[in-house]
């Protein structure tokens, strides 16, 4: 076979690229090793629940993940959280105290001191930090103080990364928070700049509001994969193969059934995990594929559980989250049902409950009964609920979260040179340009642009 483009992987990436391609114009094969698309995202409809066993939620944060959702509105619609369920919980001393919304519950709430409540008025007036490589840590401490870190910064980093912000390098894990204090000094003064800027129509619908897709983003998968089309998706395909040929690359693919596919194209676009490269990638200098491949990925287990009465406290929140001095054997708890219709029976609740990442990565080794038995009791102490589950399903990922952590600038730097070095050849996903689901697509979005240009 012969196309323009070959892409490796049909995650979001993979197919939010494609779908841009197909708009381009440009011809293109995703090979995609799974016997379905979609990556980690997958959506499960069981015993009247509708549960996630990836990525529960993203966040409409990019005009391209917006200009996505616009493009496929007669397929796939978006769903944004249930504004009565905006509040984040974080649990203090074992109890669930919600996130401060505005200055009179900042000044009220007893997550943060009282000398951390009067320091937040002095961040606009201190100085820039002055290591490239400082920490979110370091950041929060210096700016906002130690209960920040401890009650806000912590459980939140848990709750998106699940991992350390004592090892997680600013400018790489929260770029826009870095560029707040470089450019303008201040977060504080940098969000009321920003908020002044003027914005297109697609940057005033990126709300920053938390989404899904109605029926669960598997749903956003399907939408996709068929605009693409089913001849330009191979699943099921592994052992695949790419060397370097007279005017770009080949590629060479095999399912179960002993199907094998060569395939010549101009230009590879891998958005397959850092792990996987050396193998796909034998013609890469192995010195250069070192510095990705050792990239941190947190190991996660996510236990989804269904109630059809709940018996429990009351879910009117997007969530709580656990910070790490509570000292408790989970990382937070997602409330899909109160987040999205229909996701639970009427009366009833769906959890998803968060354990292990760079807290306790050997959680996930514990089996099946063991995890059971840490989530039931997690969720007696924490939500009151006394009840067994009538849905209880565990998913574990050993590669969920990739951290960016000291050696990010490494990384970035070998991939850049493995680029320029092999012509045609596009290391995208999640090793680079961030990890949420609106950071995928905007990491799509350029690559097209750029793909459609040199065209």
């Amino acid at each position: 076979m012969k196309t323009d483009v070959v892409i490796l992987g049909a995650g979001l990436t993979g197919l939010s690229l494609g779908f841009f391609l197909k708009k381009a114009g440009i011809d293109f094969i995703i090979i995609e090793k799974e016997d379905r698309t979609g990556g980690v995202i997958n959506t499960v409809e069981k015993d009247g629940f509708i549960f996630e066993t990836g990525p529960n939620t993203g966040v409409l944060s990019t005009p391209e993940l917006v200009e996505l959702f616009e493009n496929l509105s007669d397929s796939c619609t978006l769903e944004k959280a249930d504004s009565n369920a905006n509040k984040r919980y974080i649990l203090k001393n074992g109890k669930w105290t919600a996130l401060p919304s505005g200055l009179i519950s900042a000044i009220e709430t007893p997550l943060f001191t009282f000398g951390d409540k009067i320091r937040i008025l002095g961040e606009p007036f201190r100085k820039p930090g002055k290591d490239p490589d400082e920490s979110v840590a370091q950041l929060v401490r210096r700016r906002l103080g130690k209960s920040f870190l401890d009650y806000a910064v912590n459980p939140f980093i848990s709750g998106v990364y699940a991992g350390d912000p004592e090892k997680l390098i600013t400018r790489y894990a929260l770029p826009k928070l870095y560029a707040l204090e470089q450019d303008y000094g201040s977060f504080i003064k940098g969000s009321i700049a920003k908020s002044r800027q003027k914005k297109t129509e697609l940057e005033k619908k990126a709300t920053r509001e938390v989404f899904s897709a109605e029926g669960g983003l598997s749903n956003l998968i399907k939408a996709l994969s068929e605009k693409i089309g089913k001849e330009r998706i191979f699943t099921g395909f592994h052992n695949t193969i790419v060397k370097p040929w007279v005017s770009g690359f080949t590629v060479t693919t095999g399912n179960s059934e002993g199907k094998i596919l060569q395939i010549t194209a101009s230009k590879v676009v891998s958005t397959i995990g850092g792990f996987n490269l050396p193998a796909v990638l034998p013609f890469v200098n192995p010195e250069d594929l070192e510095k990705i491949t050792r990239l941190e990925y947190a190991r996660v287990v996510q236990v989804s559980t269904g109630y059809k009465n709940w018996d429990g406290m009351k879910l009117d929140a997007f969530g709580g989250l656990v910070p790490e001095k509570e000292k408790r054997q989970i990382l937070g708890i997602l409330f899909p049902s109160a987040i999205f219709r229909g996701r639970a029976p009427h009366n009833g609740a769906l959890l998803s409950i968060f354990l292990g990442g760079t807290r306790d990565p050997a959680l996930i080794d514990k089996n099946d009964s063991e995890i059971t038995e840490i989530v039931l009791a997690e969720i007696r102490k924490t939500l009151y609920s006394e009840k067994n589950p009538d849905l209880l399903v565990i998913s574990r990922y050993n590669h969920a979260i990739p951290q960016y952590g000291k050696d990010s600038g490494e990384r970035i730097e070998s991939i850049r040179k493995i680029e320029t070095s092999n012509r045609g050849l596009i290391l995208a996903g999640n090793i680079r340009d961030g990890i949420g689901m609106a950071d995928r697509v905007k990491q799509a979005k350029a690559i097209a642009v750029l793909i459609s240009q040199k065209k």
